[in-house]
């Protein structure tokens, strides 16, 4: 059975009410919140001159192509941004309440989410091994966002999709890069 447009909206709003409720409850509020904040940029731009002054020369080239695609997801996702101008959940309805506060005005596409998955599927792509503490933080810079009030779950994957496909294209570009070895 085919759920209508207005059933999904609906059923996006229950989980959005649903998960920001799990943030009163402190040390989820607290843990998604410092997530949250590591997915601003802080993490990524300090992995990336790790990698680049400790990493040799595939350090350098892994930081490089990170910013790279970096540069492009943002100007990627304001330009999504203004053009879809979908308001925030936390803006919508006062139940939902904004643990954070948001970095712009709208909600669609997750810019968090974006850059975590591009950054991540590079970062991967040169350092394979990274996987087993990546996907999970990248996995929780998605799911914060919703939990936080300030994206709906179809923001985050959404952008998790646009994350993926404009991570492939940076590796499709780069000759000898590549997740699948």
């Amino acid at each position: 059975m085919m759920m209508t447009r207005s059933a999904l909206v609906q059923r996006e709003h229950h989980w959005c009410l649903q998960l920001n409720g799990w943030c009163t409850y402190r040390a989820v509020r607290l843990y998604f919140k410092a997530v949250s904040r590591l997915g601003d940029g802080v993490f990524w731009y300090a992995m990336m001159a790790v990698l680049a002054v400790f990493g040799g020369e595939e350090g350098l080239h892994a930081a490089a192509h990170m910013a790279v695609v970096g540069g492009i997801a943002a100007i990627l996702y304001r330009r999504m941004k203004g053009f879809f101008r979908r308001a925030r959940p936390c803006h919508r309805d006062p139940a939902v309440r904004a643990w954070v506060a948001p970095l712009d005005e709208f909600s669609f596409p997750s810019g968090h989410t974006l850059h975590a998955v591009s950054f991540t599927l590079v970062a991967l792509a040169h350092y394979p091994g990274f996987a087993v503490w990546l996907i999970p933080f990248t996995a929780s810079i998605a799911v914060s966002r919703v939990f936080l009030g300030v994206h709906y779950p179809s923001d985050v994957l959404a952008a998790t999709g646009i994350g993926a496909m404009l991570a492939g294209i940076a590796l499709w570009a780069v000759p000898g890069v590549s997740l699948f070895g």
